[in-house]
């Protein structure tokens, strides 16, 4: 396989294709060398109304519904001395709990820095450094840094959360290239003294109201970090079809300028109360968030939804009344009632983690379809399938691995896999179905070293 670039990280390695039919074009590598599409949710520690303590089940659920990875948000003011505050011992106790129970059901975790909690925080007295600011802002870091070095389900550090221009007199290219990539290497620099093979996530800035270009909110980032380990994560809070493949094109020009890597960091339009009960309203999101969902799925690119969250934090930051970002919509910290209309099409059927290199995928919602296109290495160890069967698939699911196998799952039986069909190369036991996580593990590919299609597909196929 001809690959444009290849990136050793801690247990990641990032590859871009030189050719889009070769393989999908934002590909993950894990320690193993197995083909990662990274997939999760934001996990808030506050929500505006108080602390957000979460607990296993939570996770089990987010892992049910195709979690992979988390983006944990960090509180500046909790860990930094700003506007005398003091790094907060239990809050880093809390964030230890989160990188466990993440761990505990193969959820990796990613740390962003927003500023909350910095009373009266200034962006431009952080790029102007005239009182040290960027030394305080590194220290904040460092701790965790130091304190997550040898973890090795820390994935990475997404350095400064959509960071802003407000009412500086000067333009988004110049304070990029003057101000913020300059902020970018230095942090990545003293990250690196403390552990060099961590991912380093950036953004670019984001654009004050009214002056998004080609409806982007975000300034587009003309110039390199110029650092290794480095993944551009552009955000997208996105209604019309018509813009997200344009704006998708651009985000990827700006990766080609940094390593040729994404992430999405955080996706998907917010949504009113008035939602929850109007059928049109949730057919309206479900069309864009499908649209969205097929060209991320197109890319391969890591995607993080906003928020894990229940609803008792409203906003009222849009015209359409209060607004919010929570996937559940009972109103405490950390729901259990679905927005099925977004959680269903978050929770679609993917491929976690492949021993080999993907083609391509992509899930048809409409006939509830997985196809997946895979060059085989069982070098490589175990795969991994997201099925979500306990909603896509109550009818129950059929598997189609090449022409060697075809196996089923009944729901109304409950005893795994059922073989319908399976040549001499084939072993049905290789095929495991988890239905505490809703996972299909592959031990082996039937075939190595070779193309392959699989498909899933409803209902039982005899």
């Amino acid at each position: 396989m001809h690959l444009m670039k290849k990136r050793l990280l801690p247990a990641l390695c990032l590859l871009i294709s030189l050719t889009a039919s070769a393989q999908i074009q934002h590909g993950v590598r894990d320690a193993a060398g197995r083909h990662v599409v990274a997939r999760g949710f934001v996990v808030n520690t506050d929500d505006g109304v108080g602390e957000l303590f979460y607990r296993p089940d939570d996770y089990t659920r987010m892992a049910r519904m195709g979690a992979n990875y988390q983006v944990v948000r960090l509180a500046l003011g909790r860990l930094s001395t700003f506007s005398g505050n003091k790094p907060d011992a239990n809050y880093l106790r809390k964030l230890d709990s989160l990188v466990a129970m993440g761990r505990d059901v193969g959820i990796e975790t990613v740390f962003k820095m927003t500023v909350y909690g910095v009373k009266d925080w200034s962006w431009e007295k952080l790029y102007l450094n005239q009182n040290n600011e960027q030394q305080i802002y590194s220290e904040a870091w460092k701790l965790i840094w130091n304190r997550y070095q040898k973890d090795p389900h820390v994935r990475g550090y997404d350095l400064v959360n959509e960071p802003r221009k407000l009412d500086m007199a000067i333009s988004y290219g110049e304070l990029t290239d003057k101000y913020l990539i300059p902020i970018y290497r230095n942090l990545i620099d003293e990250g690196d003294k403390i552990n060099d093979r961590k991912t380093y996530f950036v953004q670019s800035i984001f654009m004050n109201k009214g002056e998004a270009i080609e409806n982007n909110q975000y300034a587009e980032i003309m110039t390199p970090i110029d650092r290794k380990n480095v993944v551009f994560t552009p955000h997208i809070y996105q209604n019309k079809n018509e813009y997200v493949k344009p704006i998708m094109n651009r985000f990827n020009q700006e990766a080609a300028r940094m390593n040729g890597l994404m992430f999405v960091g955080e996706w998907g339009f917010p949504t009113f109360d008035s939602t929850d009960s109007s059928v049109a309203q949730q057919a309206n999101y479900r069309d864009f968030y499908i649209h969205i969902a097929d060209v991320f799925d197109s890319l391969g690119v890591g995607t993080i939804k906003a928020w894990f969250t229940g609803n008792r934090s409203k906003q009222h930051f849009m015209s359409g009344g209060p607004s919010t970002w929570a996937i559940f919509s009972n109103e405490k910290g950390v729901g259990t009632v679905e927005r099925k209309y977004i959680t269903d099409l978050i929770a679609r059927p993917y491929p976690q983690a492949i021993a080999g290199d993907i083609q391509s995928f992509k899930f048809d919602h409409a006939t509830r379809t997985l196809d997946l296109f895979v060059q085989t290495d069982n070098g490589k160890g175990a795969s991994r399938i997201f099925v979500g069967a306990n909603r896509h698939y109550p009818d129950g699911f059929s598997i189609l691995c090449g022409d060697s196998l075809v196996l089923v799952y009944n729901p109304l039986k409950k005893v795994g896999l059922e073989v319908v069909k399976a040549k001499q190369n084939s072993n049905p036991t290789d095929f495991v179905w988890d239905e505490s996580r809703q996972q299909l593990h592959i031990l082996q590919w039937p075939e190595d070293k070779k193309k392959l299609h699989l498909r899933i597909l409803p209902g039982l196929r005899d």
